[in-house]
């Protein structure tokens, strides 16, 4: 998803950990070792990483740097290759019946649960190859000043891989802002109690 839409959805997060202050200067490297690997050539189901927010195909940042003011900008890439249920099931079923005749000319009349599994990791293996991954890109704003990251999504799947690649790639933690969470970081502990009384409202 993009902030650069006309609407657009997202999930804010701050940093919890105090910030090195050689980091800012450490940035685009530590982008470049996470970056993004295109698995367009080779049979891998899923890669994600990080590449530039002007452009998902440069992973150098040779377009445009990730620094613009005061923010930080960047975005992380998701490629997922995806083979059709139904296709998946034809060609194991096909592979199925070809080891059925390979076994019965060899006097047996059944094939082992492990070699069904070991056909079926051949069959989706040799289909990989013959779809190419679709790509998807979520983009990240990283306010310097004020310790806030703004990620162009609300997918619990994706907030999740977000987590763990930011964690690795900057060695920081981050805490989502959720309403309540948001509300003590504007208003300060003293209306917490106000805010545990609150109860949710039906809109019928």
């Amino acid at each position: 998803m993009s902030f650069q839409k006309a609407s657009s959805s997202f999930t804010r997060f701050r940093i919890i950990d105090d910030i090195p202050a050689d980091l800012w200067a450490s940035i685009p490297e530590k982008l470049r070792q996470y970056a993004f690997i295109d698995i367009d050539d080779i049979a891998e189901e899923r890669a994600f990483g990080w590449t530039s927010f002007d452009d998902m195909l440069d992973t150098e940042w040779k377009l445009s740097p990730p620094e613009k003011g005061d923010f930080l900008t960047f975005s992380l890439r998701l490629d997922t290759r995806r083979i059709p249920p139904a296709v998946l099931r034809k060609h194991v079923r096909l592979a199925l019946r070809d080891e059925e005749e390979r076994i019965k000319a060899l006097g047996k009349k059944f094939i082992g649960r492990e070699r069904k599994k070991e056909i079926q990791e051949q069959v989706k293996l040799r289909l990989m190859g013959r779809f190419l991954p679709i790509p998807a890109e979520f983009q990240v704003v990283w306010n310097m000043q004020s310790g806030r990251v703004y990620f162009a999504s609300t997918q619990t799947k994706m907030i999740e891989m977000f987590l763990d690649l930011f964690t690795r790639t900057f060695e920081l933690r981050l805490e989502q802002l959720l309403p309540y969470s948001l509300a003590l970081s504007m208003f300060g502990e003293e209306i917490s109690a106000k805010l545990d009384d609150v109860q949710s409202t039906k809109f019928i």
